[in-house]
């Protein structure tokens, strides 16, 4: 590394301007910022406990954990030894702690961290050691933060996925199914037969992402929760698997009966020929409430937002059993445009108790169903690409006959291993981290490859935008919790509104105080006084407003905008680069009370070095290094903008961005 630490070491001598670098300029800044502190006071605090209370992980169960773990290392031993191909060198503990806390936490560790593991003695066993600091990570605020990034990758979570609703109060209930470790088949099946509004069940988020669009919303279902790819045949027979349009209507037929704003009642009916239909609301009380509500509202104001906030309230998931037609211009001979389909699962059967229950509730006890192996199947094998790089079957959700998995028997015995411990993700993770295939050095994937990936270590990959920007928050802040998403009940005591008894001055009123706690520009401005600096929010990425701004560091390292299923993405860019050579978030760490500013000029300059090094890489410097490291501090014009060149030097180096 040192030829490469070298020339970034130059590198960022020309332009750390934000660290006090080699030109006139950085040092005149400097002076200025001598007697000021710009990090706000709350980060620059520490908490007075933890962000959130997480249930503790269960220690006692942690031989039947290294049994587990042991079960996944003797298969993957015996196809090494079919293919013939040796497994990667085991972590040592400095590669182990940065490893575990990016995996686990979503960041890197901190220096009082690495140094608090690699001088502990707990049993004076290494195993010992890092099974302590694994569960410790999984009953952490840290975990909670960094699987809620996971999770809002994939279920597509923003604060406005519809127009006219606050999308907060189902964020919440993401954030928090994860932190009290709810089973994953709860979780789901709760997702998937909510009622009522937002505020008042946030589990109806889920249903309501894709509002008005339910054959889409069965697409995604079945491509999130079954990793299939049945999407294709919403308009025809699926050209490379053996699903049929029909069969995806069936499926459809289910959940068709799904209401989001008050309307006709199932049953209704369609208008005769050179019949008006009536007002829908004439059979629903809720639907002629609103229009008259609405009716007083456009009266009262012209603003948009107050109409909004009605509809918001007339947003209210419902569910009864209605026939589905095929489309007007079906082709195919096993059936005839517009018929009625029966409602029908894909593969299996719906559970018996579950049998005589509407429709939606048969298609969520069918998906969660321990006798669908698909379902735990589908997780199991997320999880284990979450943690080791690359899925058994890739890409995850496209499960076919003809895309097998690289090692089936390993498959089904995650999927085993996913039901019987009756779907707890958390403890799921424990035994995939503490096996010996997780704990070996990376190895470089190349997806193209013909030949499949045999996990002889973890996929070699690069931090996720969210691990970065954690990473770099790390050395900056020691409170990096000042604010949290707000909650279901913040949300719902703003907005909520009775449509049948409410008056027009009730809504302006509450719309009032929705946008003076929340309205866009109120709600940054609010958070920029308690956690800004230069612009940014120095806070958790699972606590950011969702989505960023392109511009954002965290849109240009690639996260998602939510619109599409796992839309992050990893590709490396130009202003990538010069975001961590001089964006805002890098400066900050250099900023006088910043975590690493504070550590480093503690002690003397032989001492920074190790400090820099152990903060950053997460282990002490080579002899080579620490000479190259030592000459930049002693010729720089003064020790804190030597150890800046420094800092920024190993920010920007490979070792820094990829998680080895």
């Amino acid at each position: 590394m040192s030829r490469f630490f070298l020339f970034f070491c130059m590198l960022a001598a020309a332009v750390s301007l934000g660290a006090g670098g080699q030109t006139s300029e950085g040092r005149q800044a400097r002076k200025q910022r001598v007697n000021q502190q710009l990090l706000p006071k709350a980060v620059m605090e520490e908490p007075s406990g933890p962000a959130m209370e997480v249930p503790a992980v269960d220690r006692s169960t942690r031989r039947d954990v290294r049994q587990a773990a042991s079960g996944i290392d003797s298969l993957l031993a015996a196809a090494w030894k079919e293919k013939g191909v040796e497994p990667s060198p085991s972590l040592t503990d400095e590669q182990f702690v940065r490893r575990v806390y990016l995996e686990l936490a979503g960041r890197i560790p901190s220096y009082d961290e690495t140094l608090a593991f690699l001088d502990s003695k707990a049993g004076n066993k290494a195993a010992e050691r890092r099974a302590e600091l694994i569960d410790s990570l999984l009953e952490s605020p840290d975990y909670v933060s960094h699987f809620y990034n996971f999770w809002a990758d994939i279920l597509r979570l923003t604060e406005r996925a519809q127009k006219n609703l606050p999308f907060e109060p189902y964020l919440y209930y993401v954030k928090d199914s994860i932190r009290t470790n709810k089973p994953y088949d709860e979780w789901v099946h709760e997702m998937l037969t909510a009622d009522g509004r937002l505020w008042e069940n946030p589990a109806v988020g889920f249903q309501l992402r894709d509002f008005g669009m339910p054959l889409p919303y069965v697409d995604n279902t079945v491509r999130v929760l079954l990793g299939t790819q049945i999407g294709c045949a919403q308009c025809h027979d699926h050209p490379f698997d053996h699903w049929t349009q029909k069969q995806f209507y069936e499926l459809a037929a289910m959940t068709s009966g799904t209401k989001m704003r008050p309307g006709p009642q199932p049953g209704q009916g369609k208008p005769k020929p050179g019949q008006k239909r009536a007002f829908q609301g004439m059979r629903d009380p809720d639907a002629f409430a609103v229009r008259r509500l609405l009716q007083e509202v456009k009266r009262e104001t012209d603003r948009n937002g107050v109409v909004q906030l009605v509809l918001a309230n007339a947003t209210n998931v419902k569910f009864t059993d209605r026939p589905l037609e095929l489309p007007h211009d079906y082709q195919y001979d096993d059936a005839k445009p517009l018929e009625v389909v029966s409602p029908k699962v894909l593969w299996g059967e719906v559970p018996k108790e579950s049998a005589s229950a509407d429709g939606r509730s048969q298609f969520a006890a069918w998906v969660v169903s321990h006798d669908n192996r698909q379902f735990a199947r589908t997780i199991a094998n997320r999880m284990w690409r979450k943690l080791m790089g690359v899925g058994l079957v890739e890409p995850v959700d496209d499960f076919r006959e003809d895309n097998p998995p690289s090692n089936p028997a390993l498959l089904e015995h995650l999927t085993d291993l996913m039901l019987k411990l009756d779907f707890d993700l958390r403890e799921f993770v424990r035994v995939l981290v503490s096996t010996d295939a997780y704990q070996r050095r990376a190895v470089v994937h190349d997806p193209t490859s013909e030949t499949p990936f045999q996990f002889t270590g973890p996929a070699l990959r690069r931090m996720t935008a969210e691990q970065l920007w954690d990473s770099i928050l790390t050395l900056v802040a020691r409170n990096p919790w000042t604010v949290q998403r707000p909650t279901t009940g913040q949300i719902a005591e703003i907005v909520s509104i009775d449509i049948r008894q409410a008056d027009a001055q009730t809504v302006v009123r509450k719309f009032d105080d929705y946008m003076a706690s929340f309205g866009p520009g109120r709600y940054q401005r609010s958070l920029q006084k308690v956690c800004g600096y230069r612009g940014q929010l120095l806070l958790r990425a699972s606590e950011m407003p969702a989505p960023l701004p392109l511009g954002h560091f965290l849109r240009q390292f690639g996260q998602s905008d939510r619109e599409t299923i796992e839309g992050g993405r990893q590709v490396a860019t130009i202003p990538q680069i010069l975001a961590m050579f001089n964006g805002p978030i890098t400066h900050s760490m250099l900023e006088r009370g910043s975590v690493l500013y504070d550590n480093v000029t503690e002690g003397p300059p032989k001492e920074a070095i190790d400090v820099v090094f152990l903060s950053v890489l997460s282990h002490r410097p080579s002899a080579e290094d620490r000479g190259y490291a030592m000459q930049e501090i002693m010729t720089a014009d003064d020790r804190a903008t030597g150890c800046g060149n420094v800092i920024w030097a190993l920010l920007n180096t490979r070792e820094f961005i990829f998680i080895q």
